[in-house]
């Protein structure tokens, strides 16, 4: 028996479609590959590198969210300075990475991919994290401006955040026109 989708969550998944729509298709290639590497969800290597470049970068990748699963499992319940530091350090340095590939070019792309690679309770440190990452002087000035002149000063300061978890996950979709189709 097919499980029914309760209205709101239909209505949740559609807004986070919308969210990924907007953004840019190198954008969005390079959420779906990160999805890729960061859930295990298919060969990134095979499915998205396309020269021996994008395979380093892939690669890097990979190595650098080999600390994904800590960092799930470290996400701190409290904003206690002892539980943040473990914690952080970690996700700045990945968010760094990812920052420097210059395809997460604003806070919403980053906090898009960040909440589905670790998970909803990860977004009260996502603002904290992309800030300092995006500060770092690793990164270009120009692109450290753009990073920073992204992120809205109500997700910066927000009082709150949502538990619900991420509906949607994009992933790759072979065009129709390559698939065999039944006359």
């Amino acid at each position: 028996m097919a499980s029914r989708m309760k209205p709101a969550e239909g209505a949740m998944t559609l807004a986070e479609m919308k969210e990924f729509a907007t953004f840019s298709a190198a954008t969005q290639r390079y959420i779906r590959r990160s999805l890729d590497i960061g859930l295990d969800r298919e060969d990134a290597l095979l499915r998205w590198s396309r020269d021996v470049v994008e395979a380093a970068s892939i690669r890097a990748q990979a190595r650098m969210y080999d600390r994904l699963p800590d960092l799930r499992a470290t996400v701190p319940d409290d904003s206690s300075l002892d539980t943040v530091e473990p914690f952080m350090a970690p996700l700045i340095t990945v968010s760094a990475f990812d920052l420097g590939q210059g395809r997460l070019p604003t806070f919403s792309a980053y906090r898009f991919l960040y909440e589905r690679l670790i998970g909803a309770e990860v977004r009260p440190w996502l603002p904290a994290a992309f800030c300092a990452a995006a500060a770092l002087p690793t990164l270009h000035p120009d692109l450290r401006r753009k990073l920073l002149q992204s992120i809205s000063e109500a997700a910066a300061t927000a009082s709150g955040w949502s538990s619900r978890k991420p509906a949607f996950f994009p992933y790759w979709v072979e065009k129709v026109s390559d698939l065999a189709l039944p006359n």
